[in-house]
């Protein structure tokens, strides 16, 4: 479930990257993006949401180290991981440019298309590899029908 919930709202930034990359004017992604929290939940809730899954996840990998769904659940663990390293790596410095930008209307700053294009593409990363690790513990829950044989 945490999982499931770490991806949705990476998935959501994927689908809604298009119209902002492509039809949006600079001031309106930065209203909408930056002075309007419209993404204040993804940080408050979406954060906490983050880091328990790739924990839980963790743990999950550690109890099915002996089952056939250990590589599967592992994979997912990485995966989540990776995304969240992405996050802080490529989105967080992003995040720490757009606050200085939350004061008022003022001109577009000079490195406005650097900043979104990295805060974007950060995004979609993360998206990318949450995706893979859902896959990755989706498949190694419903992979084998064949009963498990448990070593003594």
């Amino acid at each position: 479930m945490l999982a499931a919930l770490s991806l949705a709202p990476s998935y959501a930034h994927l689908l809604e990257a298009p119209p902002r990359l492509q039809a949006w004017p600079a001031w309106l992604w930065i209203e909408a993006t930056v002075r309007h929290g419209q993404f204040v939940m993804f940080r408050n809730l979406g954060g906490p949401i983050d880091v328990a899954a790739v924990l839980v996840l963790a743990g999950l990998a550690i109890v099915e180290r002996r089952s056939r769904r250990f590589a599967g659940t592992l994979a997912g663990a990485v995966l989540f991981g990776l995304a969240l390293g992405v996050w802080f790596a490529v989105v967080a410095p992003a995040n720490a440019v757009l606050a200085t930008w939350s004061q008022g209307p003022a001109p577009t700053p000079a490195a406005f298309e650097a900043v979104r294009d990295r805060w974007e593409s950060g995004h979609a990363v993360a998206a990318a590899l949450k995706l893979a690790g859902f896959l990755a513990l989706v498949l190694a829950v419903t992979g084998s029908a064949e009963p498990e044989r448990r070593r003594v």
